[in-house]
């Protein structure tokens, strides 16, 4: 162990006031260059290489997991819109449905939903109904006058599930594309003197 070496006045003087040139005690410089060694090891583990979650990605990750934990509770039971939105908020089944939707659904509503034949479907104007139980029924059981198939017979249920989660995730983003058609899905005192939506302009929606 290393000797402490004997105390020296400094020939800095200040008011009268003389400073000690002494060593730092062990323990004291131990915990110095131990913090020093653990920040570049985090700064390294969590910054550099992505080893590591941060506190938010873990969260998000813990919230993930609850999400999926209540929807396995839920399994078997009558669909809702809080199941639906639930569900549009798990990676894996948006990615899932982002498949679908740009292999089954792009060439009406275009690869990222901005509207073709079909409506934007990131506007929040909707033709046949915006709420996630309506938008669950025009995917499964199609509108045959428009043109639009029924998917449900063609995906299936978990996999129209996917592409709904998928809708729900981008509806509101708002990309450029078609005009909005159909009725304003929204809240607050406008939307509620119109009975819950507006028609938008030059459109057809009822």
């Amino acid at each position: 162990m290393t000797e402490y070496k004997k105390d020296q006045v400094l020939d800095h003087n200040y008011d009268g006031i003389q400073e000690y040139d002494n060593r730092l005690p062990n323990w004291w410089l131990y915990i110095l260059y131990g913090s020093i060694v653990f920040a570049v090891f985090y700064w390294l583990y969590f910054q550099t290489t992505g080893a590591g979650l941060l506190p938010g990605e873990r969260y998000e990750v813990e919230m993930v997991k609850a999400t999926e934990a209540q929807l396995a509770k839920m399994e078997g039971r009558e669909l809702t819109d809080e199941a639906l939105v639930m569900m549009s908020e798990v990676p894996a089944k948006v990615a899932s449905g982002k498949a679908l939707f740009q292999q089954f659904c792009a060439v009406c509503h275009q690869p990222d939903a901005s509207g073709n034949v079909g409506p934007n479907l990131t506007d929040a104007y909707w033709l046949h109904g915006g709420t996630p139980l309506e938008i669950h029924h025009t995917v499964t059981y199609g509108v045959p006058e428009k043109g639009m198939a029924a998917w449900g017979s063609q995906l299936g249920p978990k996999r129209v599930l996917d592409v709904v989660a998928f809708v729900l995730s981008i509806r509101n983003s708002n990309r450029p594309g078609k005009a909005p058609q159909g009725v304003l899905m929204g809240s607050g005192a406008a939307a509620d003197s119109l009975g819950g939506g507006a028609t938008a302009p030059g459109s057809e929606g009822k």
